[in-house]
């Protein structure tokens, strides 16, 4: 009885990739520093909205202080 192997492509060149193979979920070293990459400049992003309370004040708390520290009209140097 032959094995059931799990398949996926790459999610770069979209070549079929062995679930066993070294670079899973891709075929080659390249496609997974393309990948990276991709993450680095930005070209992916989590589009889902944010839906717990505490962690959005805390990021909206942290953009605050980022634009009052070192925006015009913060007090710096007036």
């Amino acid at each position: 009885m032959a094995k059931n192997l799990k398949t996926l492509r790459c999610p770069i060149c979209r070549t079929i990739v062995l679930a066993g193979s070294e670079d899973f979920p891709f075929c080659s070293d390249r496609c997974r520093v393309i990948d990276l990459g991709k993450w680095a400049s930005g070209g992916y992003v989590i589009s889902s909205p944010i839906h717990d309370p505490d962690l959005l004040d805390e990021l909206e708390g942290l953009r605050d202080r980022g634009l009052s520290s070192s925006g015009p009209g913060s007090g710096d140097g007036e």
